[in-house]
């Protein structure tokens, strides 16, 4: 008689333990395993012993040391992959049960460069608030425009807010656009330019710029504008991302850069911005990112609908 074959969800269920698997997770992340230990309140011992025990019920080596830390292997970076998406699973069962048992309550995480946190996001959340106000808002940097999509993919976030590229979306990203923003080149109040009715691309040339970097997409923007008159990008004195640095240089009347418009919108009377008079001719697509395949929580979703609404607003202010 042949030997019964044993059932993979029994084996799966006695060998596998879901504290192990955050174990391996929290090991990759952290590129060490004292490190992981140390974060989960483990010992060094118990955390080699949960590795090597889901190396054991895989059949296969998950973990390897290199130069840099503890690596994933082929088949740790397979197996990796779906753990990740069976703790999401979890958790937004956990917070779907939350939504339903306490309507209006749950935790959404979200990621976006400065660019939007000084403003944009701001507002969206105080619409959400007023609706929802046991809602927990986690808001965290993650710039799009330089595709840092991996807490995205991590299951970290739950979506992010950026500017668009669509040639340069990956397959494993959805991107629905919120709305097309006009950008603007931008003085403080107190700069001999924010007075002056008319400027042209070669009154801008000698001037004390600020950039967000040499590969952003809004720095390529604006070199592509100054090359349609003529004339090449001009020399930064400034580079950062940070709007922290550019609000307060930009007050202070010595600088100038392009700002979207929805940082205008946000920030120009606070910190005494002026736009001027200059027709760019430039508008860039923003919106929000979420993964394929990946189921969102009614709270998330909540969210969306309130930053397609904040989005509208500021669209028809534009």
């Amino acid at each position: 008689m042949p030997r019964p074959t044993p059932d993979p969800d029994r084996r799966l269920g006695s060998l596998v333990r879901l504290r192990d698997l955050q174990i391996l997770i929290h090991v990759v992340q952290l590129g060490s395993m004292a490190k992981a230990g140390s974060q989960l309140g483990l010992s060094q011992p118990t955390v080699s012993q949960a590795i090597a025990d889901l190396e054991h019920a895989v059949g296969a080596r998950l973990l390897d040391r290199g130069p840099h830390g503890v690596v994933p292997t082929v088949y740790g970076d397979i197996f990796l992959k779906r753990g990740l998406e069976a703790f999401d699973a979890i958790r937004q069962g956990m917070r779907d049960v939350e939504h339903v048992a306490t309507p209006g309550t749950g935790d959404v995480w979200i990621g976006s460069s400065d660019t939007w946190l000084i403003g944009f996001i701001p507002a969206v959340i105080q619409r959400l608030a007023q609706r929802h106000p046991n809602i927990v808002v986690h808001a965290s940097d993650a710039n799009a425009s330089d595709f840092e999509f991996h807490k995205l993919r991590e299951r970290r976030l739950d979506l992010m807010i950026g500017r668009v590229e669509k040639s340069r979306v990956d397959d494993d990203l959805s991107v629905e656009v919120l709305y097309e923003e006009p950008l603007h080149v931008v003085v403080g109040a107190g700069n001999p330019l924010a007075g002056r009715r008319k400027i042209a691309f070669t009154d801008l040339t000698d001037e004390r710029w600020m950039f967000s970097g040499p590969s952003n997409i809004v720095t390529t923007l604006m070199a592509r504008a100054f090359r349609a008159d003529g004339l090449e990008l001009p020399r930064a004195r400034v580079l950062t991302a940070s709007m922290c640095v550019f609000l307060p240089l930009l007050a202070s009347a010595n600088y100038i850069t392009m700002l979207p418009n929805s940082v205008l919108s946000y920030t120009a009377d606070r910190w005494s911005l002026k736009k001027l008079p200059i027709d760019l001719g430039i508008k860039s697509p923003v919106g929000i990112f979420t993964l394929k395949n990946r189921t969102l929580t009614p709270v998330v979703q909540l969210f969306i609908e309130e930053a397609r609404l904040e989005a509208r607003l500021l669209a028809a202010d534009s």
